[in-house]
């Protein structure tokens, strides 16, 4: 199909990220940050949100909706330099990773929301240890069949998308030897993971309602998946991402499943959308992601017999996607993938840092303090001056 076929594609995106409150000296996470932070991004945000998470050590952005994403790159930069500016001004500082490298849960305290202090009844220690952030991106396009298709069909492509973002290899103050961690640890309560493939609203709808009347959920709000129709908007949520500690990278990877998507609206118009592996296989892929980040090596999902580096992945799939980089005018964001690839993640400067550090005689915690350090630098890399 010609570009042309596609003049009446329309894309909306948003980005959310959930960021840690860190105390500057010590560099734990604060137990108890001052409500003047959370007043202040109330006051500054518009016509963004910054909202309350689970932790009260942590702090969630939500750009506003963005039709680009250049957009989303200056919604992200407004979003930060927010929380930046009034985590400073209340002797807090954010982390933009998802897992403190030396926090503990025991010391942490739950937000008073009487949904997380449902959760917490329900899911005990499964939401106790949950000391973990994401960046979700949501995307609005097509109508509710068109969104569920694509959402079936992006799958294979959520392990690349997980790799690129890895930024959790610590967790309270170990070397896990994940570059994702955070995974783990979401994999503690049902209804995570890759949802099963769905062909229309109707079976997804379907689903929905054998949940409900089994009071299982309330609504679609509390099926963690790793992608899934938002039950607040209509988009395909992306859940699978770490917290990018670099803001590029973050934009990088909305201008990936941007171009994914419009490529898949492509072939879904064409009627030759690919025919979907089988979910054992994308999972793992997934856990290669999460245990190796932009060192994994892939299945094949075009031959099913062989393992393909992601580098090679990676760039073959950029030029299948090209035209569609062009026409979101997003080519150089997309390309950024590839850098992400070859310099490493979040994960990969966190571990090179603490292994650097141990080599010249830092104790496990000085050099840890050493890692924390580098990522509250890098969240506010190219935010301020």
């Amino acid at each position: 199909m010609s570009t042309a076929n596609m003049d009446d594609f329309s894309i909306t995106l948003g980005v959310e990220e959930e960021l840690f409150l860190v105390d500057p000296v010590s560099r734990d996470l604060l137990t108890d940050p001052k409500e003047g932070i959370f007043d202040l991004c109330d006051e500054t945000a518009p016509p963004h949100k910054v909202v309350r998470e689970l932790l009260r050590a942590q702090i969630e952005t939500n750009t506003k909706v963005c039709s680009s994403v250049q957009e989303v790159r200056e919604s992200l930069l407004e979003t930060r330099r927010v929380v930046i500016e009034a985590t400073e001004k209340f002797g807090a500082s954010p982390l933009a990773a998802s897992t403190h490298p030396i926090a503990h849960w025991q010391d942490l305290k739950i937000t008073p929301k009487e949904r997380y202090e449902h959760f917490t009844m329900v899911f005990q220690e499964g939401v106790r240890r949950f000391v973990i952030g994401g960046m979700h991106v949501h995307a609005g396009f097509g109508d509710p069949d068109t969104r569920i298709q694509v959402m079936t069909a992006i799958r294979r492509y959520l392990p690349l998308l997980h790799a690129l973002s890895t930024s959790s290899p610590f967790n309270a103050g170990r070397d896990t030897g994940f570059r994702s961690y955070r995974l783990s640890l979401v994999g503690g309560i049902p209804r995570t993971g890759i949802p099963n493939p769905m062909y229309s609203w109707d079976e997804y709808e379907l689903l929905l309602t054998q949940y409900k009347n089994r009071n299982f959920i309330e609504n679609g709000s509390e099926l963690w998946w790793d992608i899934r129709p938002s039950h607040a908007y209509p988009t395909v949520e992306m859940r699978i991402c770490d917290v990018c500690t670099r803001l590029e990278d973050a934009v990088s990877i909305t201008a990936l499943y941007a171009c994914l998507i419009r490529m898949l609206v492509r072939r879904l118009r064409e009627g030759n959308l690919p025919e979907e592996p089988l979910n054992e296989l994308i999972a793992e892929d997934r856990w290669i992601a999460q245990r190796y980040g932009v060192l994994s090596f892939f299945g094949d999902t075009s031959t099913g017999v062989e393992r393909i580096d992601i580098d090679d992945y990676a760039t073959a799939l950029i030029e299948v996607l090209q035209e569609d980089a062009e026409a979101l005018s997003c080519e150089q964001e997309l390309h950024h993938v590839m850098t992400i690839i070859r310099e490493g993640t979040s994960s990969d400067r966190q571990i090179d840092l603490y292994r650097l550090r141990l080599l010249e005689g830092d104790s496990p915690e000085e050099a840890l303090k050493q890692v924390v350090n580098q990522i509250l630098a890098e969240t506010k890399q190219g935010v301020t001056s």
